[in-house]
């Protein structure tokens, strides 16, 4: 059983794409029904953000669950297999647990080092909880990603320099406005981004804001959270019309505020030709891009804030300091993954060490009972000295090859190893004495998770 991560992202795909293969809750939820419901997949995780669509699965086989992955999201999506198939990345096994765990830190973000990537790993890790797609495989190891992901942020300074695309956004904004903190400013949605959005404005002392959503008391909770205010959904288009800075991050399918709503609003409210800013964090668009052509009006979307990115990466305003955080962040997650695998491997070996082992103590006790036999008069406390000496023999011989076995290298995968093991020594690491009573000797492992062990019905 291995992990296999499949997705598109910004890395590897174009916004327009990324917008085609948003899913509703009800997609992420069918998508992670349907991936979890084929044959070679055993446990799966749904990852959807503003700018990625990701598969975890603990997979039996590599090609068959890559298929099956590559099927549900083409059937979920509405995408055709040469549309989406260019762009989709694989990652597999040792691969997918770096990745897993560098997405955990914000080192796969548009914005690196952002921490919003934390609650939308949480929030993914719940549902496929409670739908029952995790078991003891991908439940700890994206745990683990959560804990990987806290350290980094806690441990290094990728807080302090790492720029998020609200701040970028921001910034941008105060080049266009005469004044941004004295700006009337609207927040559409009142989900994760747009609680990073509020927060973010209002460390920046602009207080002049109000949040629509369309279920009103979730705008509530998060107004008063930051002490602003909430309004009616209803009241969106004179809100807007008035406003000189809208941020959105709604999740709807279609756009929220579109040039005509736009142009009749402003009109509405003596504001055409004033200068206006409208940062699009939603994928897919909130906001129309024809509202761009309007007098007075600029629109970033997260394109564009990619392309700001590039360009100031470019002119030099990274500095050495993202560059040691960003580099601070990957040892600890080399270090963590390092651990992982070698906690893995020790686990997939241990039914098999614990075999051989078993073998071991049975082969001493009937040549003791042959010795018996050959020396009836032995006495007991010679008898016990040849026991003790044969144990130290058989320790010995095993000791070396069962701590290279756990501590060798990764290129040679545990299960390739236990396999030998089970070929030379003819061992049934599953045998019931083997496992329910394993020899004191030698450290105690955990048994592997797999097939051949709990079978499929632990789904």
């Amino acid at each position: 059983m291995s992990i296999l991560v499949v997705g598109v992202s910004h890395h590897s795909a174009p916004i327009q794409l990324l917008e085609q293969a948003a899913l509703s809750p009800q997609g992420v939820q069918e998508l992670g029904s349907v991936v979890h419901a084929s044959d070679h997949v055993a446990e799966a995780l749904v990852l959807a953000t503003c700018n990625r669509l990701e598969v975890v699965v603990e997979a039996d086989t590599f090609h068959g669950a890559l298929a099956e992955v590559g099927e549900a999201l083409c059937k979920v999506t509405g995408l055709t297999g040469d549309d989406l198939m260019p762009h989709v990345y694989v990652h597999y096994d040792e691969r997918a647990v770096s990745h897993l765990f560098s997405l955990a830190c914000g080192l796969d973000s548009m914005a690196v080092g952002e921490s919003q990537i934390l609650g939308q790993l949480r929030s993914a890790l719940s549902r496929a909880q409670e739908a029952g797609h995790l078991g003891p495989v991908l439940n700890p190891l994206l745990q683990r990603a959560l804990k990987v992901g806290k350290r980094a942020h806690a441990e290094t300074t990728i807080d302090q320099v790492s720029r998020s695309l609200v701040a970028l956004g921001l910034e941008r904004a105060a080049r266009v406005l005469p004044d941004l903190t004295a700006s009337r400013v609207v927040v559409l949605g009142a989900g994760a981004m747009s609680g990073l959005v509020v927060a973010t404005l209002v460390r920046e002392g602009i207080d002049d804001v109000t949040i629509l959503n369309r279920t009103r008391d979730r705008a509530d909770r998060l107004a008063e959270l930051h002490g602003v205010r909430a309004d009616d959904w209803s009241r969106l288009e004179t809100l807007v019309g008035a406003a000189d800075l809208v941020v959105t991050g709604t999740g709807a399918l279609g756009h929220v505020v579109g040039a005509d709503l736009l142009t009749r609003a402003r009109t509405a409210q003596g504001r055409a030709g004033a200068p206006m800013v409208l940062l699009d964090l939603a994928l897919p668009r909130d906001v129309d891009p024809e509202v761009a052509r309007l007098a007075g009006v600029r629109l970033w979307g997260l394109a564009e804030l990619d392309e700001e990115l590039d360009r100031a990466r470019a002119e030099g305003e990274t500095t050495d300091d993202v560059e040691l955080a960003v580099r601070a962040v990957r040892e600890i997650v080399d270090g963590e993954v390092a651990e992982h695998l070698a906690r893995r491997r020790a686990a997939r070996l241990a039914p098999t060490i614990a075999a051989l082992r078993t073998r071991s103590a049975q082969v001493v006790e009937a040549e003791l009972t042959r010795l018996d036999q050959r020396l009836p008069d032995l006495l007991p406390q010679e008898r016990e000295e040849v026991r003790q000496t044969l144990r130290r023999v058989v320790d010995k011989v095993l000791h070396t090859p069962v701590v290279r076995a756990k501590q060798g290298s990764t290129e040679i995968r545990a299960g390739d190893l236990g396999e030998a093991f089970r070929e030379l020594f003819d061992l049934d690491p599953y045998d019931a004495a083997a496992v329910s009573a394993p020899p004191a000797a030698g450290p105690h492992l955990l048994p592997d998770h797999d097939d051949s062990a709990r079978g499929r019905g632990s789904r």
